[in-house]
């Protein structure tokens, strides 16, 4: 049974929106036009997803999380509280730089924390974690466990999200191995 998309009657969906089969857009949420999010995402309280940004299927961003035009948030990513992005490389007031955004790409299984902040023009890769606080100032690899201000990788992660130790074999049964300081899926 396919469920249409679930529009809370605070939220406002602009019209040239594109809403996937069992989306949720809760309370106070503002989706702008030309974005397209996928099937059973979840947009939490006061949400804003800037015009022509697109989501993908299963994507979780919880409150007060603003997704600006330039950002691409593939499948099965979450986007913890008041989490941020960015879309302009420098900004000034008076110096407005309309429809010119740096991209950002948030790949597939990827989870960011509570206050973490992704500056604009930078890939995080995936299934990466990026801990709550976090500020990511360059690319982030597959799988990496990222902390601190600036994020550096202080461990690797498995797809289902457990730190992984040296053996890079997960208690859930998915191994992985280092080929050239990057991890992959065995």
């Amino acid at each position: 049974m396919v469920k249409p998309p679930f529009i809370h009657e605070s939220a406002y969906v602009d019209e040239g929106v594109t809403l996937g089969n069992g989306t949720k857009v809760w309370h106070f949420c503002h989706v702008q036009p030309g974005a397209t999010l996928g099937d059973n995402c979840s947009l939490g309280q006061n949400v804003n997803i800037g015009p022509n940004v697109k989501i993908g299927n299963g994507v979780r961003i919880q409150n007060n999380v603003s997704v600006y035009e330039g950002v691409e948030i593939e499948d099965n990513v979450f986007c913890g509280p008041s989490c941020v992005f960015t879309n302009v490389v420098t900004p000034r007031a008076h110096f407005p730089v309309h429809g010119v955004y740096a991209r950002t790409l948030i790949k597939e299984g990827a989870s960011l924390g509570a206050n973490c902040t992704v500056v604009c023009g930078h890939t995080v890769g995936r299934s990466a974690l990026i801990a709550a606080g976090a500020v990511v100032t360059k690319d982030v690899d597959d799988y990496a466990l990222m902390a601190g201000v600036p994020a550096r990788r202080i461990g690797w992660v498995c797809e289902c999200g457990q730190k992984l130790d040296d053996s890079l074999r997960c208690a859930c049964g998915r191994e992985y191995e280092l080929k050239e300081n990057k991890l992959y899926k065995k």
